[in-house]
């Protein structure tokens, strides 16, 4: 059986600026291109009440609900997965249309540190897909969940939420989906954006029999490198002790946008490839941005974030921020006096799965230290 991955996204090169909007971005362009299937057996129905389903028995997993949803008149069913002896609990949660199914199970994603969420699965049912998604074994978007009770590295809940979760709810949704038709999919998608392209991806290479389809948008692979890099920009200020306001951060995008974006024939507000972009933000030097004006310390500060994170003696770590890219997304500051406001998800990786220490204050890492927790998060 042929199966395909498809990859939205010219650069892979991730960027922690675009993880919170990913995922909605992959899901419009995932809904843009995608009409309602044909059933592929026509005359499916349900053969069983959907509040039966509470008694399917399946290995480690108990049915906590099942029941017609109000809102859509879909049969929602919630379960939980175990690992014993660990004691964790994924949570998964599928929607089975009641009439109109279309044959097909997929899967759906989450984003950032959040393995998916319930109210995924409306669009799918409604266009007739048994659907599935998972919390991957923990709820909300906080790194929290890789310390266990006494502040050690969880490795049970890491797994669940790199891999497990999905692959469980891929199972159940399967197991749950023939129970209810008395038919198992013919085809199963997954569909994810960033932290969901990641999961995609992950499912095709542990369990490649899991789906026939991955849409995998945006996907948040290096996360080991990229998350780190996301918080140099903090690094850079904090080094230079030079905190730069919103203002100057969109100044220096702006000029940098206007200094670039015709090179490709086309003036359409966007730097068609940045790496071909030489702007230097030394051209703002005394320009009034805003109620200050614009010094070469604060061009040696974006510099040195559009050139990205390096090493003692300068040697090369991993990519900067493109010129083009919304600064402040990363390296965003606020309060009086000014101070650096570090990217949550980087934050959290640094306290929860590097340091182990959850109070840890990003304002005290030196570019000397960000060299070591960078190696050691490789």
């Amino acid at each position: 059986m042929n199966k395909k991955i498809i990859l939205f996204g010219r650069r892979l090169r991730s960027r922690g600026a675009i993880l919170a909007t990913a995922f909605s971005v992959a899901v419009t362009l995932v809904r843009a291109a995608e009409a309602p299937p044909k059933p592929l057996f026509p005359g499916a129905a349900p053969v069983c009440p959907c509040e039966s389903l509470a008694k399917v028995s399946l290995p480690n997993t108990t049915i906590d609900s099942a029941a017609i949803d109000p809102a859509d008149g879909s049969c929602r069913v919630t379960a939980s997965v175990t690992h014993p002896p660990s004691g964790d609990r994924v949570k998964v949660f599928i929607g089975l249309p009641m009439k109109g199914w279309n044959g097909r199970f997929r899967g759906n994603g989450g984003g950032g540190f959040s393995g998916g969420s319930a109210n995924s699965l409306r669009g799918p049912v409604a266009q007739g897909f048994a659907a599935g998604a998972t919390d991957t074994g923990h709820e909300g978007g906080s790194g929290s969940f890789a310390l266990d009770a006494n502040g050690r590295l969880n490795w049970q809940a890491i797994q669940d939420n790199a891999y497990l979760g999905i692959h469980e709810m891929t199972v159940v949704g399967k197991a749950l989906t023939q129970a209810f038709y008395g038919k198992a999919p013919r085809y199963s998608y997954f569909v994810g954006g960033s932290t969901g392209g990641r999961q995609g991806l992950m499912a095709a290479q542990r369990y490649p029999h899991d789906y026939d389809g991955i849409v995998s948008a945006c996907p948040a692979i290096n996360w080991h490198r990229f998350l780190p890099a996301d918080l140099w920009p903090q690094v850079v200020m904090v080094a230079a002790n030079n905190f730069l306001p919103k203002a100057k951060l969109d100044a220096a995008t702006a000029a940098a946008v206007s200094a670039c974006d015709a090179a490709d024939g086309v003036a359409d507000g966007v730097i068609d490839d940045p790496s071909r972009c030489g702007y230097d933000p030394r051209a703002l030097v005394g320009a009034k941005v805003g109620d200050s004006t614009f010094t070469e310390a604060d061009a040696e500060v974006v510099r040195k974030i559009w050139d990205g994170p390096r090493g003692q003696g300068g040697t090369f770590l991993w990519h900067g921020l493109a010129r083009g890219t919304d600064l402040f997304a990363l390296a965003g500051t606020g309060g009086s006096p000014l101070m650096g406001k570090a990217f949550s998800i980087s934050l959290d990786w640094f306290r929860f799965f590097l340091l182990q220490n959850p109070q840890w204050d990003p304002a005290t890492l030196t570019p000397a230290g960000f060299e070591l927790l960078w190696r050691q998060s490789v």
